[in-house]
């Protein structure tokens, strides 16, 4: 057992990995969703089956069977038919086509048998319970019969055999997508993703044709995303924490080193034979992004860690020139051209409190610009995490409230968000006159209702009890089943 994670290359949340992230949830959907459903729906027909007539029926033949064509199968399919083990006994049955077809055909309980009746009564119901085929339909089949069904090559990497298995894929898929995906770009990314799944299932289907059992897992794809991180940072020295069997470490060794490493340890696995786990498809998948990787950087298609580093540092340069023209104009008392620089610094760092207050403090002097209501916004949207910036945005209201011509331009996503700051810092009197422009402005704003129980909550627990129950009208309106609103009917 072999495992390499990098633990450098942190994703960019000024470019987050939304489609790494879309890509973790349509997993997770997929198996909460249809396969839970699905496996929960077998097991209440596997619960149904133990208590039924049919494993005394078909169970002992079944081992029989095994025996005759698997001794090593058939031994252990005895013991567990001592120990009374029916629901895994169930499963390898079910997945033995040759004997369900025998079984369905009434060659195993023949219509001679004294309980042939109560068989196929219970059979009946027991086909019935049994959910429509889900993972089975869209899995990879590697049975000798297999009917073919090429669009598996993709849609099996979208499909888990358990919890475990999906939560350890997604931190993987994790780990290596949110580097790659920067690097090429949400489109080629997602390309690139899918491909990587088809080449890592093609060799899957190869290697394991006839053999049994289905493929599934995203394992796969996500090793493509491992072959492609090799080859992306090429000679680069990265810090990675590594296990070999029972050891582990940390290494600082050049990625690509990592993709010999990566295909020898499958192979080995492979031919060591172990079994559950496709290790084959985790070879397709390093072959094929590797290649995949290896063919953009060729057509200048990626946009290598070294770009990125480049262009983060040029946009700290812009801000920071930005930041310094408009200081220099503001001392020269060119107003209008210093706005238009602090603007141009809020555009790279939209969240930074001293640039927009910056700007907001310098567009004031012209009240109508369209600079002066941008800048307004830009400090009613901060994140406020901490009183000096509530504070900040309500010395800010305040002063818009005085100055804008001609007159205030706020939506009511940020009134609604002001007022319940405002309750949060004891401005009443402003909160409750946002609440009724609201009110008058956006009658059935979604945030109206919470908006409106936060102000009454506030305005009750300041004694402006009057003021409060002024809100009830509007709450039984909106929000007649609130606590608030039930507080203030007792009021």
């Amino acid at each position: 057992m072999f495992y390499a994670i990098p633990l450098e290359n942190k994703p960019s949340w000024r470019n987050p990995p939304w489609l790494t992230v879309l890509l973790i949830l349509v997993n997770m959907i997929v198996w909460w969703g249809p396969q839970r459903s699905e496996e929960k729906a077998r097991d209440r027909a596997a619960h149904y089956y133990a208590r039924s007539v049919l494993p005394e029926l078909e169970l002992p033949p079944f081992v029989d069977w095994l025996k005759t064509t698997d001794a090593k199968r058939g031994a252990l399919g005895q013991r567990m038919l001592q120990a009374k083990a029916y629901e895994p006994l169930l499963e390898a049955m079910q997945s033995d086509r040759a004997f369900v077809r025998k079984l369905k055909a009434e060659e195993v309980v023949t219509p001679a048998d004294p309980h042939y009746a109560e068989w196929q009564r219970d059979r009946r119901q027991y086909e019935a319970m049994l959910p429509p085929p889900f993972t089975e339909r869209w899995a990879q089949d590697y049975n000798k019969d297999a009917e073919s069904k090429p669009w598996t090559l993709l849609t099996a990497a979208f499909l888990h055999g358990s919890t475990g298995h999906l939560l350890g894929n997604m931190l993987f898929l994790f780990l290596f997508g949110a580097s790659v995906e920067l690097a090429l770009g949400r489109s080629t990314y997602l390309t690139f993703y899918l491909l990587g799944a088809v080449g890592a299932s093609a060799l899957a289907a190869w290697a394991y044709a006839g053999k049994g059992s289905y493929g599934l897992g995203a394992s796969g794809a996500i090793s493509a995303l491992m072959g492609m991180y090799a080859v992306m940072y090429r000679l680069r020295r990265i810090r990675f924490f590594y296990q070999l069997f029972f050891y582990f470490n940390y290494v600082t060794a050049p990625a690509l080193l990592l993709l010999p490493a990566w295909i020898v340890n499958e192979l080995m696995q492979h031919w060591l034979g172990g079994q559950g786990v496709a290790y084959m498809a985790h070879l397709g998948g390093l072959l094929t992004g590797a290649a995949l990787m290896g063919g953009a950087m060729l057509l200048g298609r990626v946009k290598t860690p070294e770009t990125v580093k480049s262009e983060m540092a040029t946009d700290h340069d812009r801000f920071d020139a930005h930041v310094a023209a408009a200081r220099r104009l503001g001392a020269a008392m060119k107003f209008e051209a210093a706005s238009a620089e602090w603007r141009a610094a809020a555009a790279l760092r939209p969240t930074d409190a001293d640039t927009v207050r910056a700007w907001f403090n310098t567009a004031r002097l012209q009240p109508a610009s369209d600079d002066f209501h941008r800048a307004a916004r830009l400090v009613f949207r901060l994140p406020a995490t901490d009183p000096d910036t509530l504070a900040l945005q309500h010395a800010s209201y305040r002063t818009y409230l005085d100055q804008a011509k001609p007159g205030l331009r706020l939506k009511p996503d940020d009134m609604a968000r002001l007022a319940r700051r405002f309750v949060r810092i004891r401005e009443f009197a402003d909160a409750d006159m946002l609440c009724r422009i609201l009110l008058k402005t956006a009658p059935d704003h979604p945030q109206l209702a919470d908006t409106l129980s936060v102000c009454a909550n506030g305005l009750l627990h300041a004694g402006e009890r009057d003021k409060a129950v002024g809100l009830l009208p509007h709450l039984l309106r909106l929000a007649p089943n609130d606590m608030v609103t039930r507080a203030l009917q007792r009021a």
